[in-house]
């Protein structure tokens, strides 16, 4: 009783070609962040009173906050605002998810 064996699966099928893709287009920056908008007193007191995009308003706010040490120890997540920040975030700590909504109220 002699047995067959079975051919081995062709690898050419599991290894096609992938079609070449596209030729990358440059991405062009979004209007809508690049727009200057000009800080609250409250945020002023942070980052300046120069109208600024939203995306230095973010920087800019990191930057005081490193600066200050105002990361909460165990969970970095969190900012422990102090007086300055506590003018703009209503309340004694956030998470960096927050922020950005509670920024927002103070940019016009």
């Amino acid at each position: 009783m002699a047995t067959a064996k079975k051919a081995p699966a062709k690898k050419a099928e599991a290894t096609k070609a992938a079609p070449a893709k596209k030729a990358a287009a440059k991405r062009a920056p979004n209007a809508a962040f690049m727009k200057e908008l000009k800080p609250s007193a409250e945020l002023a007191a942070v980052i300046g009173d120069k109208p600024v995009p939203r995306t230095e308003v973010t920087k800019k706010l990191w930057d005081y906050i490193k600066k200050n040490n105002l990361q909460d120890a165990q969970n970095k997540r969190n900012i422990n605002a102090d007086p300055k920040l506590k003018a703009i975030f209503g309340k004694d700590q956030v998470s960096m998810f927050e922020m950005a909504g509670l920024v927002g109220k103070h940019l016009s």
